[in-house]
C-alpha cells in the first residue's frame, strides 16, 4: 500500500510539473496560433496547418478558434485550404509534409520562400556575397506581389543610380543577427543594416506580426545562416516622429493648427506608441461652422475631441481582421475594423490613407471629423440618435438655445417609441418638457433610491431604483448616458408623467375608477388612498367590477368589511412601477398571501391578470388599472387541509383508533410531500 502511495505521489508531481512548465513556457501570440492551425491541419497529415483564405484574394491567414467557427475575415468569406506548415514540404506518395525543409543559405532560402524577386535584386544590387556567406542575418523578404505593387517611378528610382538605393533599401529590411518569431516582441525594435535606422516590431494579441505595419505572411524560414520572413510590403527607413509628419503635409493644416492650440505638440513629438486618426482640412470643413468654432474656443473641449482621435497604442492596418473596441487617450473607445480591404472607424469607411509610420508611432488619414459625446452640447448629443422626437419637441417649445448653452443640466430624453399619437404643442406640455430637464449635470451612476430631483419646470422626481431598472417615477434608463461638455442626457424608456395627486386623486379624476372609488369611501379606506405611505393599487375599472353578478356585487358594495378585504388584496406595500417588474416578481399585499407578477411581450401580469394601464403615478403611489377582480393563487395544501381532504376522501370507521391511525398516515404523507427531509415524528 505504501509502495502504492508513493507512486501515486510521484505521478501526481509529475503531472503539475509538466502543468508549471507548461505555464510558464507560454507561447507567443504567432505560435499560439500556429499551433491552432497544425491542430486543425492534423487529419490531413503530418506539419499540415489549416490556413484560412479570403475568396477572391491572395490573402492568407493561420487558423484561430474564433475565425474557424466563423469563416470571416473583415467581414469577407473565408474558405480553409491546407499546407506544409513553415519549415516542412510534402514527400511523393505519403500524407501530409512528413519531410524537413534541407537547410540551405538565405539566398537559397528566398527561392524556397517564395520571395524569388527579392532573390533576383538581391543579385542585381551585389548583395549575393553577404546573403550566401558566413554570419547570421535576419531577412525580412518583400514577397512578389510586394515588389509588384511598388508605382512604377518608385521601383525604377530603386534599381537604377548604379544600384546604391535597391541596396540601401534591402539592407533596410535585414537585421544582422538571428530573430525568429518568439524574439520578435510587441513594440520592439531592431538596428537594421541601413546607417543603423531601426525596424519596428508589432506582436498582436491574434497573432499577427508586423515590421514597419507590413505583416509576415511567411514566418521563421530558417537558413544556415540566418532566417528569413516574408512581408507582404516593401518597407522603407523612418526618420521623423509623428508631429513631424502632421507639421509637414498641407492636408492636415487645420489638424496642426488645432493640436498647437490645445498645447499636444509635445506629446506627439516625445516617444510613445500613438496611433493617430487624423483628420483632414475636408474632415473638419464638414462641420457646421458654429460647431467648430465653439469646440476650436473651448480647450477643455478641444482637447477632448483631439483625444478621441489617438489610441494608447500603435495598430498598424494589416493587424485588424475583425471589429475591435479600443480605448482612446479621451478614456473612451472607438470600434475599429475592417470590410474587405478597407480599414473602418466606428463601421464607417472614413479612413482614406493608412500606415503612415513616425518614430513614435502610425497615422491613418480620415475624411470625417470624430466628436466625443464629451465635447457636445445637449442639442448635439440629441442628433442620430434614437431621441429624434424628443429633439424636436425640445426645438418646438423654445428650448434649443438652453440645450445648446453652457447651462448644467440633465435631459431625460424620452425614446422616439415613447411618443404614441400626435403630441400637441400646448402650455401643458411646454411645462411636461421643462420638467425632462433637471437643474444639474448627472449621471445615472450617482442616483439612489428615494432620491429627488429639481425640474426646471419646479417639480421634485423620484429615483426608484429596482433589481432590473434605475427609475426616474414612470421612466426608465433605456440606454448609456451620453455626458456632454456641460450637461448630461440619460434616454428614458417612457414620456414622464410626474403625480399631480394622491392615489385618490388620480382614481376621482379617471371615470373608469367610479365603482372603485366608491368601494373604497364604502370601506373607509379614503384616508389610506391620500397618505404619505408608499402605495401600489392594482385597481380594478368599473369593467372588473362589473364581471361579478349583480346580486353578488351588490351585496359586495354595501358590505365594508368584505370590500376592505377585497381591496387590500389589490393594494402592495411599497412603489412598483412597471420597469421594476421582471420575469418573476413578487409583492406582499396588505392583506393576504402574495402578489406573483410577471411582464410578458411588454404586459404586466399580476396573479396571472393584464395590466391594462400601468405608470398612473401619484404623489403617494402608482395605479395600474386591471380589467379583472384579482383572485389568489393556488397554494401549497395546508396540513390541515390535506387532512381533512384525506378524511373525507376515505370510508370512515366508527373506531377512534382507526382514526387517528388514518390521521398520523396523512400527516406523513404530507411531509413527505410537502416537507422532504423532515423525519420528525408527528405527534397524534
Amino acid at each position: 500500500v505504501l509502495v502504492a502511495e508513493m507512486k501515486h505521489l510521484t505521478l501526481l508531481a509529475l503531472a503539475l510539473t509538466l502543468i508549471a512548465t507548461i505555464c510558464l513556457g507560454a507561447k507567443s501570440p504567432y505560435q499560439a496560433v500556429l499551433t491552432h492551425s497544425r491542430i486543425r491541419g492534423r487529419p490531413h497529415g503530418p506539419n499540415v496547418c489549416a490556413m484560412h483564405n479570403i475568396q477572391g484574394t491572395d490573402k492568407k491567414y493561420f487558423t484561430n478558434c474564433k475565425q474557424w467557427y466563423q469563416r470571416k475575415i473583415c467581414g469577407k468569406p473565408a474558405v480553409i485550404s491546407y499546407e506544409c506548415c513553415p519549415g516542412y514540404e510534402k514527400m511523393p506518395g505519403e500524407k501530409g509534409c512528413p519531410a524537413a525543409l534541407p537547410l540551405v543559405d538565405i539566398y537559397n532560402t528566398l527561392g524556397v520562400a517564395g520571395a524569388s524577386t527579392t532573390q533576383m535584386y538581391t543579385d542585381r544590387a551585389n548583395l549575393k556575397e553577404e546573403i550566401d556567406g558566413p554570419g547570421s542575418v535576419t531577412f525580412f523578404a518583400p514577397s512578389n506581389t510586394a515588389w509588384s505593387a511598388l508605382p512604377h517611378e518608385i521601383l525604377d528610382a530603386l534599381v537604377s543610380n548604379v544600384n546604391i538605393e535597391l541596396l540601401n533599401a534591402l539592407h533596410y529590411h535585414m537585421v544582422d543577427r538571428r530573430l525568429t518569431s518568439e524574439d520578435l516582441k510587441h513594440g520592439s525594435s531592431f538596428t537594421s543594416m541601413y546607417q543603423d535606422f531601426d525596424v519596428h516590431i508589432h506582436h498582436y494579441p491574434n497573432g499577427i506580426v508586423t515590421v514597419n505595419c507590413a505583416r509576415l505572411i511567411k514566418t521563421d524560414q530558417h537558413a544556415t545562416n540566418g532566417i528569413v520572413h516574408v512581408v507582404d510590403r516593401v518597407i522603407t527607413a523612418i526618420s521623423n516622429n509623428v508631429h513631424s509628419f502632421i507639421d509637414t503635409d498641407d492636408d492636415l493644416e487645420t489638424l496642426r493648427t488645432a493640436l498647437a492650440a490645445a498645447g499636444m505638440t509635445t506629446m506627439l513629438e516625445s516617444e510613445g506608441q500613438y496611433t493617430l486618426f487624423a483628420p483632414t482640412n475636408e474632415a473638419f470643413e464638414k462641420i457646421p461652422p458654429d460647431t467648430l468654432n465653439r469646440i476650436l474656443g473651448d480647450p477643455v473641449a478641444l482637447r477632448d475631441l483631439l483625444n478621441y482621435h489617438i489610441l494608447k497604442h500603435m495598430q498598424c492596418a494589416e493587424s485588424i481582421v475583425t471589429g475591435m473596441p479600443m480605448e482612446t487617450m479621451q478614456g473612451t473607445v472607438l470600434e475599429v475594423g475592417c470590410d474587405g480591404d478597407h480599414m473602418t472607424l466606428n463601421g464607417k469607411a472614413i479612413i482614406t490613407k493608412t500606415d503612415q509610420l513616425g518614430t513614435n508611432g502610425v497615422i491613418h488619414y480620415i475624411n470625417e471629423l470624430l466628436i466625443p459625446d464629451s465635447a457636445k452640447t445637449l442639442l448635439e448629443l440629441m442628433e442620430g440618435s434614437t431621441v429624434t422626437k424628443a429633439q424636436q419637441m425640445f426645438v418646438d417649445t423654445g428650448l434649443g438655445p438652453l440645450l445648446s448653452g453652457s447651462e448644467a443640466l440633465t435631459l431625460l430624453a424620452p425614446q422616439d417609441d415613447a411618443f404614441k399619437g400626435s403630441m400637441t404643442m400646448d402650455g401643458e406640455m411646454k411645462k411636461l418638457m421643462n420638467n425632462h430637464l433637471l437643474k444639474t449635470q448627472l449621471s445615472s451612476k450617482s442616483l439612489y433610491h428615494g432620491q429627488e430631483l429639481d425640474t426646471l419646470g419646479g417639480l421634485k422626481l423620484r429615483v426608484f431604483v429596482y433589481r432590473n431598472n434605475l427609475c426616474i417615477e414612470n421612466a426608465c434608463i433605456a440606454a448609456h448616458d451620453k455626458m456632454g461638455r456641460f450637461a448630461s442626457m440619460l434616454t428614458v424608456d417612457k414620456v414622464l408623467t410626474p403625480p399631480t395627486g394622491t392615489i385618490m386623486d388620480v382614481l376621482k379624476a379617471d371615470d373608469r375608477f367610479s365603482l372603485l372609488t366608491g368601494a373604497l369611501q364604502t370601506a373607509g379606506m379614503t384616508e389610506l388612498m391620500n397618505q404619505q405611505k408608499l402605495l401600489t393599487v392594482f385597481a380594478p375599472t368599473n369593467d372588473a367590477f362589473n364581471t361579478i353578478p349583480r346580486p353578488e356585487l351588490n351585496r359586495l358594495l354595501q358590505n365594508s368589511q368584505g370590500l376592505s378585504r377585497l381591496l387590500r388584496f389589490h393594494m402592495g406595500d411599497g412603489m412598483l412601477v412597471s420597469g421594476g417588474v421582471t420575469s418573476h416578481t413578487r409583492m406582499q399585499p396588505l392583506l393576504g398571501e402574495r402578489l406573483e407578477m410577471g411582464m410578458r411581450n411588454y404586459t404586466v401580469y399580476v396573479n396571472r391578470v393584464p395590466v391594462v394601464e400601468a405608470d398612473l403615478m401619484a404623489t403617494n403611489g402608482v395605479v395600474h388599472a386591471v380589467n379583472a377582480i384579482i383572485k389568489p393563487l393556488r397554494e401549497s395544501i395546508s396540513p390541515h387541509q390535506y387532512i381533512m381532504t384525506s378524511l373525507t376522501s376515505r370510508r370512515m370507521s366508527p373506531h377512534h383508533h382507526m382514526m387517528t391511525s388514518l390521521a398520523s398516515r396523512s400527516i406523513k404523507e404530507y411531509r413527505r410531500v410537502h416537507c422532504p427531509g423532515d423525519n420528525e415524528t408527528p405527534r397524534q
